[in-house]
């Protein structure tokens, strides 16, 4: 494989030729890119440039050498003495041309190697090694490419696989003859885990040459022919993909083949749930529709609605969206969010709007059974009548209770007035009445209206000197809504003053027809002070009795209502009671509002402990877990959580009922937009204790009816109690005042209260406290601006005078003018100008005043345009304080 020794030729099977070099001979080494990402190394052989002839050397001149990334052609030679021959197998034929290989610069046969310059060995190897980094970054390259086709592959058999599963799934739930699934792998015999066999390895193919050709070039033809394509006329199957659904591991390869049978088992041999065939039918009817955009069928729900919700509740039961909802009541002037508590009409109006059907339910459920219940005819026995007095205040309602009871009760209440509900019992002819005594005042509007609400008997007491009073006609309101008979007791009959028949004349204008009148009320004179005609009052009250016919049943559990209710230092929370039905006995659990306890004593009006008290009977409750509201009805349950469970009730929804209450009065644009008209309202604010919750009530009913458009009392706290610390930290952050009525305040509130600088204003007499707040939100009232009128003066001339500017010569028309005082500059009936006076002289004199009929010169502060004509109009301003 050399050629003869003379030409010094070189070997390109890769291995040096053993001959003897002579010297001036370099070798070097090239790698020859043979196709297919193959290479290979070439040994060159260099030799010395000899001298020759200038003749001769333009005839022998080597070819010059260009870089790699520009080649140029070779220029033709007549001759070539000697050049290495580069003896390359034979190649294939047909074979397809490379691009885009790095070029490598060979040499035709024939051509002379001469000796190469330092820089242009520089130059080539420069170009080796470029070479070289582009041959491994195409390397690099062609492994990323088969790296992806190979992963697109397994993915394409995996779906395949899964497909395959599924459909045989289907087939095997649908109960058909068994068929061979269609898939683009050949089909496989399905196999038992247990039948899988390892494959034999296969015995590697001899790499001798076959026919003169070894193994390695008949593949390459095998693949020359692929890609070439078939031949003309020949059919080829496809060859099957081999394909692994995953990078195969040492278990994967024992394995065998994919199956049906073998794909629905996971790793542990246990079989994987699949989609059923009703999911795959959902799933397509869901495709379905989405394609078609088919309008899904509205859903009528019967929605549950209790007496409040939120509207995102109700959106869920209804399963419409909140923001549907939402976008429902702004459009009807609403404006709430999700979490907004509504009652059970609004939700019901919503609810029918939106399609859905409404089912309305109450919580109070869990109170059935305790109020109301009704008796047999036969277990009712007579009860005592309970008789409530009313009337105007200081007509004498607790001094006939007091005459009556033979007590001083009104010793004990401050300033000589009742403001509290007192429940008392006395004795007549061996039966028993009880008597309510109501506040007059015109703040206990509440107090009369629950003492006619829980009584019998309204006795109406008109003074004999004062005649019929505003709160005289109030509570004849009163009973007549409460549909009970009244009595009128004329008091005072003793004073001189009295008419006793100017009383029943005013009493016909409210239709109240005494029997002297010819009427059916029943009417007595009577004078608390000296006792008179007391035992006829009672006598006609024990008429009036057995006319109703009162009968009550006192052998079953105790119902009444809450006259008042406070809080005792020594005695805890104390709730004076009047029972109705049944007979209430210690120890047993009551519910009285959102509060409940175990009755722990009973005390009547005489201050002494009873065993039991039967209807009609008034008595303080001790054992309740905090004080409950006056007019609430109270109830004897079977145990503490049924007593538990209606006092959660009551609280829940006394609390959703006021979160409805706020959320509807900040709801329509109408009354957002008077909130903003009516931001500028000034407060007053106040902290509130009281002794008893009816005061409190009574408190608060009064500061409210003080209030006008500009200011008004706004209570941030009130509660039954001494005035505690917490109390003093509330006033400090609202800057709020603190009213103690017949309560006072701890050592610990105190010191707190002269830390901050809180004020503690302690009351007895309503009346006191009312007039004082008024007094304090009067000073909140900004002044009335009073303008007094004082003159005119009329501009006869306009004189310009230097360093003072224009001064008008003036006649007083009308009044007088005074320095200092507001001034008008009115032109033609219009006012041109208003303010003050900067000099008001007469003749060269500064004077205080210029009366009427005389002349002056005046001149205007800042303001200099005045003519002849002009009236100047002089007032005076006034700032009056208000009052409520």
């Amino acid at each position: 494989m050399t050629d003869n020794k003379d030409d010094k030729t070189l070997s390109v099977t890769g291995k040096k030729t053993l001959t003897l070099k002579p010297s001036g001979v370099s070798q070097g080494t090239v790698r020859q890119d043979i196709g297919r990402g193959r290479t290979k190394a070439v040994v060159v052989e260099t030799r010395k440039r000899r001298l020759t002839r200038p003749e001769d050397e333009k005839a022998s001149a080597p070819v010059p050498q260009a870089r790699p990334a520009e080649p140029a052609p070779a220029a033709p030679r007549p001759a070539a003495p000697a050049a290495p021959r580069v003896h390359q197998p034979s190649a294939p034929q047909q074979r397809p041309p490379q691009p885009q290989q790095p070029v490598r610069q060979e040499r035709p046969r024939g051509a002379v190697l001469h000796d190469l310059s330092a820089g242009e060995m520089e130059a080539r190897r420069r170009a080796l090694v470029e070479a070289q980094a582009r041959e491994v970054e195409e390397t690099k390259q062609r492994a990323i490419d088969e790296a992806r086709r190979k992963a697109e592959a397994e993915e394409a058999a995996r779906r395949a696989a899964e497909d395959a599963a599924r459909r045989a799934e289907e087939v095997k739930e649908e109960g058909t003859q068994a068929q061979e699934v269609e898939a683009p792998a050949p089909a496989a015999v399905p196999v038992r885990p247990s039948e899988v066999r390892p494959a034999a390895p296969r015995p590697a193919a001899p790499s001798a040459p076959v026919f003169g050709r070894s193994r390695k070039e008949e593949e390459e033809e095998e693949e020359r022919g692929a890609a070439r394509g078939p031949a003309r006329g020949k059919v080829v199957a496809p060859a099957p993909a081999k394909v692994p659904a995953r990078p195969k591991g040492e278990e994967d390869r024992r394995r065998g083949k994919l199956t049906v049978t073998t794909a629905d088992v996971d790793e542990e041999g246990a079989p994987s749930r699949g989609r059923s065939l009703a999911s795959m039918r959902r799933r397509q009817e869901k495709f379905r529709r989405s394609q078609m955009q088919e309008p899904r069928e509205k859903i009528v729900r019967e929605v549950v609605l209790p007496e409040t919700i939120t509207i995102q509740e109700l959106s869920q039961r209804m399963s419409e969206r909140a923001v549907d909802v939402i976008k429902y009541l702004m459009k009807e002037g609403q404006m709430m969010k999700p979490g907004d508590v509504i009652d059970a009409d609004l939700a019901e109006i919503i609810a029918t709007e939106f399609g859905h059907t409404v089912k309305r339910v109450s919580e109070s459920d869990v109170e059935e059974g305790i109020f109301d219940v009704a008796d047999e005819e036969g277990e009712l026995l007579p009860r005592p009548p309970v008789v409530t007095i009313m009337g105007h205040v200081d007509h004498g309602k607790t001094s006939l209770l007091d005459a009556i009871r033979n007590a001083n009760v009104v010793a004990g209440e401050a300033g000589g007035i009742t403001q509290h509900i007192g429940a008392y019992q006395v004795e007549q002819n061996g039966q028993k009445i009880t008597f309510i005594d109501t506040p007059g005042h015109a703040a206990f509007t509440a107090m009369r209206a629950r003492g006619a609400q829980a009584t019998d008997i309204a006795i109406l007491v008109v003074a004999a000197d004062d005649s019929v009073m505003p709160q005289t006609i109030e509570s004849i309101n009163h009973a007549k809504a409460a549909g009970v008979p009244i009595i009128v007791a004329i008091n005072k009959i003793d004073k001189p003053t009295a008419n006793p028949q100017k009383v029943r004349t005013e009493l016909l204008q409210h239709e109240v027809f005494v029997e002297s009148m010819g009427g059916e009320v029943l009417d007595v004179e009577v004078s608390a002070k000296n006792g008179t005609n007391l035992d006829k009052l009672l006598e006609a009250i024990l008429l009036q009795a057995e006319i109703l016919d009162l009968k009550a049943n006192p052998n079953r559990t105790a119902e009444g209502t809450v006259i008042e209710a406070e809080l005792d230092r020594g005695r805890g929370a104390v709730a004076t009671v009047l029972v109705q039905k049944g007979t209430l006995r210690p120890g047993q659990i009551i519910v009285a509002g959102d509060q409940w306890g175990r009755v722990r004593a009973l005390v009547n009006d005489k201050g002494d402990h009873v065993k039991e008290a039967g209807p009609a009977m008034p008595v303080e409750v001790l054992g309740l877990s905090g004080t409950p509201a006056a007019g609430d009805k109270f109830a004897v349950v079977e145990n503490e959580a049924r007593a538990r469970e209606i006092s959660e009730y009551r609280l829940r929804l006394a609390r959703d009922k006021a979160a409805a209450r706020q959320s509807g009065s900040r709801g329509s644009l109408e009354q957002m937009m008077s909130q903003l008209q009516t931001s500028g309202m000034k407060e007053f604010p106040l902290v509130i204790k009281g002794d008893v919750q009816g005061s409190i009530e009574a408190i608060a009913g009064a500061l409210d009816k003080l209030g006008t458009e500009e200011v008004r009392a706004r209570i941030v706290h009130s509660a039954v109690g001494g005035v505690t610390e917490s109390d003093i930290s509330l006033a400090e952050a609202s800057n709020a005042a603190i009213i103690g009525f017949n309560v006072r305040a701890n050592t610990q509130a105190r010191q707190a209260a002269e830390r901050g600088g809180i004020e503690i204003r302690y009351y007895n007499i309503i009346y006191d406290l009312v007039d004082d707040v008024k007094a304090a939100m009067s000073g909140l009232l900004s002044p009335e601006r009073r303008e007094t009128f004082l003159g005119n003066a009329e501009i006869l001339e306009v004189f310009n005078i230097t360093k003072v500017g224009k001064v008008a010569g003036c006649r007083v028309t009308e009044g007088k003018v005074e320095r200092g005082a507001g001034v008008r500059l009115v032109r033609d009936n219009v006012v041109i100008h208003e303010g003050k006076l900067k000099t008001l002289k007469r003749f060269k004199d500064e004077v205080s005043e210029v009366p009427v009929g005389q002349e002056c010169g005046m001149a205007f502060e800042n303001y200099e345009d005045i003519r002849a004509g002009d009236v100047i109009e002089c007032f005076r301003v006034e700032h009056v304080t208000r009052t409520l």
